[in-house]
């Protein structure tokens, strides 16, 4: 298969209450309306950036579980690229040379281009399914995705599709995504304190740090889509072993994300559910710097005593056989 002139859907930003009832049936239609809806708000709705913050942590991350290798890769992909926050930030980290992104959403694939536009990066994208990568044979040095694994049906046969892609001896690296533990105490805490903010903002002398009923209407919509693309949570070996038996070799896997996820879930939901507004400069530095500090116990402390399956985020990386 090969990139070739094309003409990508749409975004669609704001689906119909019918379209929604679809795609409750429908989980690629889940994923694009979901992902077109959340397009043009995500970096804001998860504090993404393209600076120095996001920089470290997504080179934070590759090193993570890739360890030290010779860098730059020339020509790298992203897989479910969102709005580009994780090559986009690996290129400026020194990962990557060129790139290219794909994405079911058209919202995100617009997005993504933009985004690496305004930072001077060569990149290209394409709208496609990460089942079925429309680009050729052995063509690129590295593959990355964050956050996207599971929102794909068949993850064997999309990392199938990954290596079929790759050179002969390049890598794969996939951060972020939900470990089964991790995701049931997250989901958790995010729905008692979605829960927990939208009764209290109720009260009359609180009303100004409620958002508009429309808004936490939208929100709650949106919710529910959530619950249709998130398809998969993972079991750490469990995730070796897909990528093994679409075969992957150096396959490793790391997790992280303890403590900071005990903390991150409730300070991300009550984000969402108060007016922007009301959130200043100290908000923000308070939470990413207790994100900071608890990240720095996980990773010091916590996982030498806590089993890996027990940490809210898995990292896989492996590598295309050179033979």
């Amino acid at each position: 298969m090969t990139a070739s002139p094309h003409d990508d859907p749409a975004p669609n930003p704001h689906a119909t209450a019918e379209e929604v009832e679809a795609a409750l049936k429908d989980t690629k239609l889940a994923q694009v309306l979901y992902h077109d809806w959340e397009a043009e708000t995500y970096d804001e709705k998860w504090s993404i950036s393209y600076d120095e913050r996001c920089i470290d942590y997504a080179r934070g991350r590759f090193d993570a579980v890739a360890g030290e290798q010779p860098l730059p890769y020339e020509r790298a992909l992203e897989l479910g690229c969102g709005t580009g926050f994780f090559l986009l930030n690996l290129m400026q980290g020194g990962v990557a040379k060129t790139g290219s992104v794909t994405d079911l959403s058209p919202g995100m694939v617009k997005v993504a281009l933009r985004n690496a536009e305004g930072l001077g990066l060569p990149v290209d994208g394409r709208v496609a399914d990460a089942e079925t990568i429309p680009y050729d044979d052995n063509t690129f040095d590295l593959v990355v995705g964050h956050a996207v694994l599971h929102h794909i049906p068949d993850v064997e046969q999309s990392l199938r599709e990954v290596l079929r892609v790759l050179k002969p001896g390049g890598r794969f690296l996939f951060a972020g995504e939900p470990t089964t533990i991790g995701n049931f105490y997250a989901r958790w805490l995010g729905r008692a304190t979605w829960e927990t903010t939208t009764r209290i903002t109720k009260l009359p002398f609180l009303s100004d740090w409620r958002r508009p009923q429309a808004e936490l209407d939208e929100s709650s919509r949106a919710a529910a889509l959530e619950a249709v693309v998130d398809l998969h949570t993972f079991d750490p070996s469990d995730l070796e072993s897909i990528a093994k038996s679409a075969g992957a070799v150096e396959v490793h896997a790391a997790t992280e994300e303890f403590a900071a996820a005990l903390l991150g879930w409730p300070v991300r939901t009550f984000e969402a559910a108060v007016p922007s507004e009301k959130l200043g400069w100290g908000w923000g530095r308070f939470a990413f710097n207790g994100w900071k500090t608890l990240s720095w116990v996980d990773e010091k402390v916590l996982r030498h005593v806590v089993p890996r399956k027990f940490f809210y985020n898995v990292m896989i990386t492996g590598v295309k056989s050179g033979d």
